[in-house]
């Protein structure tokens, strides 16, 4: 999952150009690996779905998100993806759905209501378009995780990770150079603590968090490997109280109601649909 880091030096879109092109340098001896494994005709657009929706425009949403609203209204917006899952499962993949997940789905979406209207409420600068960018980057998430389980789940977590990166390759180095990154590094010269920053979340936050991210993937459910966005909101306020910035309770009821009605639709999962 993307936080952005280092605004004081760098726009949104370089940090997303560079978290992508450092995680594809990082991945590319696995990627080239893997090639021997991948079936590019039969798999091709699956792992075009996974780079795109699942690491491309969430890099770019995040950050342009965080330009606008909080880290800690992010992280909560961002333990909506399970609840995105559930209806992907059930719409596009004709997963069947216990009731107790859909009436988990329904909680969810009610705490999610509540989430949106409050964060948009008390949000110093939050415009409708940098909540409804994390919203839409959660949409990705769950579209790329739903892809991972049910069209790719034969491969390693690590291949997957790896090719997806190695897609995105080109375009991240036409972006590095278009967004006129070079230049920002010629100009301003309080800058490397910021690259550094980027640097370890590229490898650690990207590269590293998205293999673990496919392997819980590939070994249990998508709604429940999604539901490891229970603990983003939470690391998200604390991190959030810790740089003063504002979270109220309706926020935060709003937030709870949506985890509860994840946590209602992930217990005692049917493992048919799993």
């Amino acid at each position: 999952m993307y936080t952005a880091d280092g605004y004081d030096t760098f726009s949104s879109n370089q940090v997303a150009t560079m978290r992508i092109l450092i995680a594809s340098i990082v991945l590319l001896p696995f990627a080239i690996q893997a090639f021997k494994s991948i079936d590019f005709k039969k798999d091709l657009s699956s792992f075009l779905i996974v780079a795109i929706f699942g690491n491309l425009a969430p890099a770019f949403l995040f950050t342009y998100a965080e330009t606008g609203i909080s880290s800690g209204l992010a992280g909560m917006l961002n333990s909506i993806t399970p609840i995105f899952t559930i209806f992907i499962a059930m719409l596009i993949f004709k997963d069947k759905m216990s009731f107790r997940q859909l009436f988990g789905a329904l909680i969810g979406t009610a705490g999610v209501g509540l989430l949106l209207y409050f964060g948009k409420k008390n949000s110093i600068e939050g415009e409708w378009s940098h909540i409804l960018s994390v919203l839409g980057a959660t949409l990705c998430y769950a579209i790329s995780l739903s892809i991972i389980r049910y069209k790719l789940k034969r491969y390693k977590s690590l291949d997957i990770a790896a090719v997806a990166f190695l897609l995105l390759l080109p375009p991240s180095l036409i972006l590095f150079f278009t967004e006129e990154t070079i230049i920002t590094f010629q100009n301003k010269t309080e800058i490397w603590n910021s690259f550094m920053a980027i640097l370890i979340l590229s490898i650690i936050g990207t590269a590293l968090a998205l293999f673990i991210f496919n392997t819980i993937i590939k070994n249990t459910s998508a709604l429940f490997a999604s539901s490891v966005t229970y603990f983003i909101p939470i690391v998200a306020v604390i991190f959030g109280f810790f740089y003063n910035e504002a979270i109220t309770a309706p926020q935060i009821g709003g937030m709870t109601i949506a985890l509860l009605g994840v946590f209602i639709a992930n217990s005692k999962r049917d493992k048919k649909s799993s």
